[in-house]
């Protein structure tokens, strides 16, 4: 299902490839995605985090575009694509291990060296 596109607004944008990573101390699921648009050629990443903590029956979750530049989201395709299951977040492939880091408080923060540019809504 195409997402809206946060530059042509069109929904034409789409997840290109996605690598699914293990929860962390807030998350449950953690996935982070390639988005592009096929119409404007616009690309960026995604994150989306889901936690099935707390009432019963009370999942939330967040799903956040972010404008990064060209070099780095190359390089996070390259880094998806060399990994031999991008779905399975118990892969120790070197992309997992990288991309899967956690800080000293257990939170997810495999992206500490990517500059975000800015951040969008994740719109159907």
């Amino acid at each position: 299902m195409p997402f809206q596109c946060p530059e042509c607004s069109t929904r034409t944008l789409k997840i290109t490839h996605k690598l699914e990573l293990p929860p962390d101390s807030r998350s449950d699921e953690i996935t982070l995605q390639i988005v592009a648009c096929s119409r404007c050629g616009f690309g960026a990443i995604a994150v989306y985090e889901e936690s099935r903590r707390g009432a019963l029956n009370d999942d939330s979750f967040d799903h956040t575009g972010y404008r990064i530049g060209a070099d780095d989201l190359a390089a996070l395709r390259k880094a998806i694509r060399a990994c031999p299951r991008p779905t399975n977040h118990r892969c120790t492939c070197a992309t997992h291990r990288k991309l899967g880091a956690r800080s000293e408080s257990g939170r997810w923060n495999g992206l500490a060296g990517v500059r975000r540019e800015s951040a969008f809504g994740m719109r159907l």
